[in-house]
């Protein structure tokens, strides 16, 4: 089954205004490849030309700005895509000559915004508009299956994530395979891919580290002792792994009131079926200790998601005070603040009194497995 993605319409509305450049970021396997098969399916064959970067003689094309070469290679079409950008060198000065030139459509996808962004970002300015595919969203699930519960597939989101391919393989064990094969092939090798990560298990093992600390406030310097590797090479792994999609990093919220710790990050995962992949522990949530962790990321994720796929921003954050007062998740969205404490268990919460005290302005919600879908089908497009 393919499942149209909810950020379609607004790639669609951007295409079918003057000619523009769109940037597709995600992480592998998120379903880029797919989106942009669907989008070209909506418009005239003749008129696209398709390439991907991960061919060599794609890479040759783009890779050397070269004005008559580059229209050699697209002809006459009025679209241009090319999936996986980030393999090509250069390849921001060659769009930047296409498209002053010739004025045409260009969509490019990208799995990692390190590689990509550096050579785009100064080329591009002002005549590129950027999106962002996540893995598959709740959203974009109930439409197609009304009839399925996702409150009974919670569990299953839990262990497995939401990646596409995940979602549309029925076995365990198939499952799971598939998660050891994108642990240990794509992210690996995409790792390995960068010349700037000279020892690539130490980033596979960062990662695990990480994986067992969700929800928790993470010390570079514990992180450097660690793996024995100095802490500016742990902060650029920790960068690396956020441009690649593989992490989110939220810090502490303050508005400098002297209690508020704000230095600090804590990490979360894009997918939780590639974090439990690399901690090899897939097991269901009656026979787990992170059930708590798990929830709050996954809350996390797809609330990022639904304001991406619906074109609205927000930060994100989290609070706590020297004296061990916290909240989960504080996000700050038009001029507001909105306050969420996860539990796994049903239980009543309240704002810690320095919350209220500080932030009285300030909304608070507790979210649980009993309220978790209702929470989102009701309040997550709340703006007023």
């Amino acid at each position: 089954m393919i499942i149209e993605r909810n950020i379609t319409n607004l790639i669609e509305e951007t295409l079918g205004k003057e000619p523009k450049i769109i940037i597709l970021y995600g992480p592998r396997q998120a379903g880029k490849t797919t989106l942009l098969n669907l989008l070209l399916q909506k418009i005239n064959q003749n008129e696209v030309a398709i390439f991907n970067g991960d061919d060599l003689r794609t890479q040759e094309v783009f890779s050397q700005a070269k004005l008559d070469s580059l229209k050699n290679a697209i002809g006459s079409k009025k679209y241009l895509v090319i999936d996986e950008a980030q393999r090509i060198a250069n390849i921001g000065l060659s769009l930047k000559l296409l498209f002053d030139s010739l004025k045409i459509k260009i969509i490019v996808s990208g799995s990692s915004s390190f590689e990509l962004a550096n050579q785009i970002n100064e080329p591009l300015t002002g005549r590129a508009t950027t999106f962002f595919l996540y893995p598959m969203a709740l959203g974009e699930l109930q439409p197609v299956l009304p009839d399925v519960s996702l409150n009974s597939r919670l569990e299953e989101f839990l262990r497995f994530g939401m990646y596409p391919k995940v979602l549309s393989t029925d076995g365990v064990q198939d499952k799971e395979r598939y998660l050891f094969d994108l642990v240990n092939n794509y992210l690996y090798k995409d790792i390995i891919s960068f010349e700037n990560v000279r020892k690539p298990k130490k980033v596979v093992d960062l990662l695990s580290l990480l994986a067992l600390q969700i929800g928790q406030e993470v010390s570079v310097a514990e992180l450097s002792k660690h793996l024995a590797l100095s802490k500016p090479v742990v902060e650029k792994y920790l960068d690396l792994l956020e441009k690649m999609f593989v992490i989110i990093n939220l810090r502490g919220f303050s508005r400098n009131l002297r209690k508020e710790i704000y230095k600090t990050s804590k990490y979360y995962f894009t997918d939780l079926g590639l974090r439990n992949g690399l901690i090899r522990n897939f097991n269901p949530m009656n026979l787990r200790n992170d059930n708590g962790a798990l929830l709050e990321n996954f809350f996390l994720i797809e609330k990022m998601k639904d304001l991406n796929n619906s074109g609205r921003f927000a930060n994100f954050y989290f609070w706590r005070t020297y004296d061990q007062k916290e909240i989960d998740f504080i996000e700050e969205r038009d001029g507001r603040l909105f306050a969420y404490e996860v539990k796994w268990r049903n239980e009543k919460t309240k704002p810690p009194k320095e919350w209220l005290e500080n932030y009285p302005a300030a909304e608070f919600s507790t979210v649980n497995t009993q309220n978790f879908f209702d929470f989102f089908q009701k309040n997550l497009h709340k703006t007023e």
